[in-house]
């Protein structure tokens, strides 16, 4: 079968959701028995987002090859639950680098370099080379490539792109390229009724382009009145079979259910022209996603966790860490209620400069049930996290620790258990006389972009006694994904573990720590590693269950079980998002080395409950 193609464009403002209308259709067509692959066009001029301040935009989502991409990415996968590629992230950057380095080596034969054709050709090339990659572990190119075109439809940096996919709709053919639109339909407060001129704008413009919706997708506060949809079939060309709603609903995971009402898969398969196999109609088989959109409604009983961050003003800054406490939540019945605590607002000092955030602070602290300090670079609020560390290990409340939240648990032991005052990480002071967190050896001080550990790898548990091992189903090994640049020092390590800090999870080698636990603890645990990017809605982050099963008074139950890893009121597997590996005979050994030498939009903190 010839590769079919779905793009979803924007209209009219930015942030409408164009990221999970992208995943839901992939998973509305995976329902129709389709393997499906994703793509996401980004017109910025930066390579990836791995420079990129998460106030800027929201969190880095890396990938199982150390890709640094676009959070949407991240839907992509947790939605379809696929593996996506560096390559399935198109930039303006990369594009660009390509068609430079393709005239600096003559490919272009002297003739001069313009962005219509060979940047436009190289986009479609590249689209064309990326959609026929296997990204759900089977053999062979998916049937349907949804791509995504970020931004909205006038900007500027957009164009090429634009004008690229209007040729790849030539290129590939009638009947496999279908074009889904999505705009606002606001209504204005003075009058009170929707309004359609935004979005005939909108494709108008789009039209100018040479780019016509086959779909439109309009969003909306409350469902489309029949009128309105009416109207916008007349005025743009669309047909009203084709104007599919997406108006608020309680959770994302009913977006799937509402194109499946709608009949949208019979629109964009009937554009694909696919919707018979062999004479069966094509209809979608989403019964797991109802009854998980269904679940969720019903929680009642909550569970408060608090994040602990710097960027809790933005949450789409850890838009993967809340899908996983989301995942884990369902998973063990509870009602997640987030409570966002600026890490900041922890500090002495804030007491002093404002002492009504500081005491907002410690208060929704002291009221959770569960604390997580999520990761972060620079020294801004890191005193904060550590004393949310402290808080957590002193009062025996639940902790997971991510990445700089692992880092700063073991600068916290040092210092209040050890009594090294000086323990810091050379990141925040590189003269400190005790050196707990160090510069990576193989780091580049000078190139920031792709520079740091990143990517899949793979952790060993030394014995399966510990918490960590226990809730990955006692695997003698796991693969999980990373993205750092400082690591605990090896050369102090024998010396917390002697003060009751145990490290139980390294890498190959048995030099870089990658688990940390305190054993008699109830549930004390830090992760060099980001465990959140490979949690799914149906497959949880093992670490996040513990977490919110601490939280909630089940962790024993759960650790009980012979895997671990499975809902309460589910038969318990042995397949999780972290990549298990099966247990091998002999107990993995650290190999003995000589020591190394020191060396979101629209969501703000403190709101009740999380955003789904």
């Amino acid at each position: 079968m010839k590769m079919k193609y779905v793009v979803v464009s924007g209209g009219v403002v930015s942030g409408l959701g164009k990221g999970v209308t992208a995943s839901s259709i992939g998973a509305v067509l995976m329902g129709c028995g389709l393997r499906v692959t994703t793509i996401k066009i980004d017109p910025y001029l930066n390579t990836d987002a791995g420079t990129m301040s998460p106030f800027e935009h929201g969190e880095v989502f890396v990938l199982e090859d150390g890709g640094e991409a676009d959070l949407d990415l991240g839907n992509y996968e947790r939605f379809l639950d696929i593996k996506l590629t560096r390559d399935h992230n198109i930039t303006t950057g990369k594009v660009y680098q390509a068609v430079i380095d393709k005239e600096r080596r003559g490919d272009y034969l002297g003739k001069t370099v313009q962005v219509v054709p060979h940047i436009t050709d190289e986009i479609q090339d590249w689209i064309e080379r990326v959609a026929v990659k296997p990204v759900d572990g089977k053999e062979g190119p998916p049937d349907v490539c949804v791509i995504e075109l970020g931004g909205t439809i006038g900007d500027i940096e957009s164009m090429p792109f634009i004008e690229a996919l209007g040729q790849f709709s030539y290129r590939v053919g009638t009947g496999n390229f279908c074009l889904v639109h999505v705009s606002l339909v606001p209504v204005l407060n003075v009058v009170g009724e929707q309004k359609t001129k935004p979005t005939q704008h909108s494709v108008r413009g789009l039209r100018g382009l040479g780019l016509a919706p086959d779909i439109l997708a309009c969003r909306s506060t409350e469902p489309l009145e029949e009128h309105v949809a009416a109207k916008l079939s007349q005025f743009c060309h669309v047909p009203i079979s084709n104007i599919v709603n997406l108006h608020d609903v309680s959770n994302i995971w009913h977006i799937p259910l509402l194109l499946r009402d709608q009949k949208a898969h019979e629109a964009i398969l009937k554009v694909l022209d696919l919707q018979r196999i062999g004479k069966v109609p094509r209809e979608p088989k989403l019964a797991e996603w109802t009854e998980r959109a269904n679940k969720l409604d019903k929680l009642k009983t909550p569970v408060k966790i608090a994040m602990v961050g710097k960027y809790t003003s933005l949450s789409d800054s850890y838009l993967s860490v809340q899908k996983a406490l989301l995942h884990a939540s369902v998973a063990m019945e509870r009602k997640l209620v987030v409570e966002w605590v600026c890490s900041c607002d922890l500090e002495d000092s804030a007491a002093k400069e404002t002492p009504e955030a500081h005491q907002k602070a410690w208060k929704l602290l002291k009221g959770a049930g569960g604390v997580l300090v999520p990761g972060g670079f620079g020294d801004r609020g890191v005193q904060g996290k550590i004393l949310a560390a402290k808080y957590a290990r002193e009062n025996n409340v639940p902790y997971l620790g991510i990445c700089l939240g692992m880092q700063v648990a073991v600068i916290e032991f040092a210092r209040s258990v050890m009594k090294l005052s000086g323990a810091n990480s050379t990141e925040f002071d590189p003269a400190t006389p005790s050196p707990c967190v160090i510069f990576m050896p193989e780091g580049s001080k000078t190139q920031m972009g792709a520079t740091m550990r990143l990517g899949s790898r793979r952790t060993y548990f030394l014995g399966n006694n510990c918490k960590s091992s226990k809730l990955y189903g006692n695997a003698s090994s796991v693969d999980e994904r990373h993205r750092h640049r400082y690591e605990v020092n090896p050369e102090i390590v024998p010396e917390l573990e002697k003060a009751g800090l145990s490290f139980v999870g390294k890498d190959e080698s048995g030099r870089r720590m990658e688990i940390i636990e305190i054993p008699n603890h109830d549930f004390f645990i830090g992760a060099q590693f980001h465990p959140e990017f490979k949690s799914r809605p149906g497959k949880p982050s093992p670490l996040f269950l513990g977490l919110v099963a601490a939280a909630s008074g089940q962790l024993d139950l759960l650790l009980q079980r012979s895997c671990g890893i499975a809902s309460l009121n589910s038969t318990p597997r042995c397949t999780t998002n972290g990549t298990v590996v099966p247990p091998v005979k002999k107990p993995y050994t650290a190999v003995k080395k000589k020591p190394l030498k020191s060396l979101v939009n629209g969501y703000y903190a403190n709101s009740n409950g999380i955003q789904i």
